[in-house]
């Protein structure tokens, strides 16, 4: 397998995966044939063939405790968290084949940075990952298998391991014809055998006076060659050798087969008595134990009824006992819903008298406080002092107005003076 496996090549291999993947992230994708959907599972078998080169069995799965995947496992989804710490540790693994330290996967690891370091590791060796590394996330693909297949022929360069031509085997021309040997027959043959002999003769028609004439010739002849017999001058020695070695040939072997209905027949009867054989013999012990377990049961049985009479009285007791708790259970129940419904009128009772409490201590409090009687004489004072400057300044006011007033009285004496000394000057003149 590994012989027919190197006929791959492995840019052959880098260079189908990059055509199914696409050529950049940047670039446009190539368009895919039919048969690119199937390409990863090719490389899933050729990974298997490395990995065994690499005698992963030994080194890894044995030491780790892993189960072998199979030729298909990275190339269809099963389940992503084993599917992905498998990834992780054949390519830590491959890594370390390749002479370089990795340290290998750990369950609490975070899965990013671990995937960057292997996509790290991948690009030292020249390889490309033109993918996201959340396509590894998953644990299976086609990324998942160019992955770990780039890795694994890394692992084989570095160990010098060279692919070589396929050597194919020379097949010859000739074929040996073995002989069937007609002294071996299969049950099978023999019942074809007998079926076509039946159906040849019910295929002929039969014919009564052909067959008596045949019949008496076959006895004419029979009788005559009867007594040719009797005079025979054959050697006994001779004959004897001529036996044993005709008789191998003679020899009819049936090959048993297990279809045959036959021997289905025979296993029945052999099963049935073996079974009527040891049904004898556990028939017996079963009745030995079908008594004992009979006597047990009526001793039982007499005992419980001896118990039962010694202990009626401390029956009656239990039960008078049992009746009296029920009672007293009834009562509690009672009680219990009494002491209830007045725990409820009390914690009411209670708040009600927080309540007053509270308001009383309010009102106590006010009453004692002297600040409201300082404040009602400040505000006095303040009133007084207020009203004063009221009173001052309606006094400004009143000696303005009568200023105003007296001003506008002696304007309006003037005036009327005025108007009065024209005239009289005008009648003097």
């Amino acid at each position: 397998m590994a012989a027919a496996a190197a006929v791959i090549s492995p840019s052959g291999l880098e260079d189908g995966v990059s055509r199914a993947r696409g050529e950049g992230a940047g670039e446009a994708v190539v368009e895919r044939g039919p048969g690119a959907a199937y390409h990863m599972f090719v490389v899933m078998e050729d990974l298997v063939e490395k990995l065994k080169l690499l005698r992963y069995e030994e080194e890894l799965l044995r030491k780790s405790n892993l189960k072998p995947p199979s030729r298909h496992y990275f190339a269809l989804p099963t389940n992503p968290g084993e599917q992905f710490y498998m990834f992780c540790t054949l390519a830590a693994w491959l890594i370390n084949k390749t002479g370089r330290p990795f340290e290998q996967p750990q369950e609490y690891d975070d899965p990013n940075a671990t995937i960057s370091n292997i996509l790290f590791e991948l690009r030292s060796f020249g390889r490309t990952a033109d993918f996201p590394p959340s396509k590894l996330k998953s644990g299976y693909g086609e990324h998942v298998c160019y992955v770990l297949d780039c890795l694994a022929e890394e692992a084989l360069k570095y160990i010098g391991f060279t692919w070589k031509r396929p050597s194919y085997p020379v097949e010859e021309l000739e074929e040996e014809t073995v002989p069937e040997d007609d002294a071996e027959l299969t049950l099978s043959k023999v019942d074809e055998e007998f079926v076509e002999e039946e159906t040849d003769n019910e295929e002929n028609f039969i014919d009564l006076n052909v067959l008596k004439a045949q019949t008496y010739r076959l006895d004419t002849n029979e009788s005559a060659k009867q007594e040719d017999i009797l005079e025979s001058t054959t050697d006994a020695a001779e004959w004897s050798l001529e036996v044993e070695r005709v008789l191998p040939q003679l020899k009819v072997t049936i090959r048993t087969d297990n279809k045959d209905w036959r021997i289905h027949v025979d296993q029945m009867h052999q099963h049935k008595s073996g079974i009527e054989s040891a049904l004898k013999e556990t028939k017996g012990f079963l009745d030995k134990l079908h008594n004992e377990i009979s006597r047990t049961l009526e001793k039982i049985g007499s005992r419980e009824k001896y118990i039962n009479n010694q202990l009626e009285h401390l029956v009656q007791e239990y039960r008078g006992a049992q009746a009296q708790l029920s009672e007293a259970r009834e009562r509690y129940q009672q009680g219990n819903g009494g002491v209830t419904e007045r725990t409820r009128l009390l914690s009411e009772v209670t708040e009600e008298l927080e309540k007053v409490k509270q308001e009383m201590e309010e009102k106590g409090s006010s009453m004692t406080d002297g600040t409201p009687l300082v404040k009602i004489k400040q505000s006095l004072t303040k009133l007084k002092q207020e009203t004063v400057q009221m009173d001052i300044r309606i006094g400004v006011v009143e000696h303005t107005l009568l200023q105003s007033k007296l001003k506008e009285k002696s304007n309006m004496t003037r005036d009327m003076h005025a108007a009065v000394t024209p005239e009289s000057a005008i009648g003097f003149y």
